[in-house]
């Protein structure tokens, strides 16, 4: 390294160091690295990020600090294995779904033969010599011996796979656990909406939390499959992800319910963005697949709560999950609190 260069990084990292200090960054070497390239002012659109960011939430999330080493800093190596574990997620989530579905309509298949074997072993005489009859019955029998031996197999082949893939699930879930984003919606995940609460609240700064929760899910994948709520998912997760102006971040908080924060606003504001989101939920259709049919009777019910002086991230999720509790209780498809 010439003298230059080495004066150059040391002069870096002696502006770096204060500016984590003042905005409380945890001194980790993902952060270190962002905030030299930011002092070192060579990635303009990066710096504008973030500078945006700080704006909007009077600090630097640790999602969005991670995200934006992600994006401008990480080697192009790292971000493929990244973008490779969350499509191999995404993946073993639909074959899992898949083997479920299967797996229900073969024992269905199996039900509706035992039910069709118990029929005609009943029937008596058609119009046929008893011989006749019982040869066909005979016939039926056997072949329907056979279709439950073949029903059987498969099941237990399915049931074979359906716990490998689980196990393999399980494996990347483990190796998945320092990740950022949600393979299925592409939002951030659980984990990334805990450490960004735990660092606003730290720093007080004014800002408001939404819960969302998808509607009656439970009977759209029993009705249609779990592929089909898998679809209904990334359909929220898109229509919530066009919401993100002003520094909105959107997160999936778990199953069928995501989350909003939404930097320097008060629970009225907060409240009109929920509710022009459940409208523009309404308006969103998604095809099954199977049937090729459109199903648009989608909704969401909200609960909003603002973060006040000294509160804890879990007392503010608290609050607004009992919003969300009481607008599913009055129904459904609906906001609360109803007014402020």
């Amino acid at each position: 390294m010439s003298k230059k260069l080495f004066q150059k990084s040391t002069e870096n990292l002696r502006k770096a160091v204060p500016l984590m200090i003042k905005n409380q960054v945890p001194t980790t070497p993902t952060n270190y690295a962002l905030w030299y390239t930011y002092v070192d002012n060579s990635l303009p659109q990066m710096n504008k990020e973030l500078d945006q960011a700080i704006t909007d939430y009077g600090m630097c999330p640790p999602a969005t600090g991670e995200t934006l080493y992600r994006t401008y800093v990480a080697s192009k190596t790292e971000t493929d294995i990244r973008q490779l574990r969350s499509s191999l997620e995404l993946l073993l989530n639909e074959v899992s779904h898949s083997m479920t579905d299967t797996l229900s309509d073969t024992q269905d298949f199996q039900q509706m033969i035992d039910k069709n074997f118990d029929c005609l072993s009943r029937v008596e005489d058609e119009g046929l010599s008893f011989e006749e009859v019982m040869e066909l019955v005979r016939g039926l029998i056997s072949e329907s011996k056979e279709i439950r031996h073949s029903t059987r197999f498969l099941n237990n082949q399915l049931n074979t796979a359906s716990a490998e893939v689980a196990r393999l699930k399980l494996q990347l879930e483990q190796v998945q656990k320092d990740a950022l984003y949600d393979g299925l919606s592409g939002l951030l995940n659980r984990r990334a909406l805990d450490n960004d609460l735990v660092s606003l609240c730290a720093h007080e700064q004014p800002f408001s939390f939404i819960l969302v929760d998808i509607d009656h899910f439970k009977k759209f994948n029993d009705e249609y499959g779990h592929l089909f709520g898998d679809s209904v998912i990334k359909a929220i997760a898109r229509r919530l992800q066009l919401s993100c102006r002003d520094g909105i971040t959107a997160y999936r908080f778990g199953g069928e319910e995501f989350a909003l924060v939404v930097p320097g606003k008060n629970l009225r504001v907060a409240r009109q963005l929920a509710e022009s989101i459940r409208r523009a939920i309404e308006k969103v259709s998604v095809k099954d697949k199977r049937s090729s049919r459109q199903v648009d009777h989608i909704t969401a019910s909200f609960g909003v709560a603002e973060y006040t002086p000294k509160e804890s991230a879990s007392s503010l999720i608290d609050k607004a999950d009992k919003q969300l509790y009481e607008a599913k209780r009055l129904g459904r498809n609906r906001v609360l609190p109803m007014s402020v």
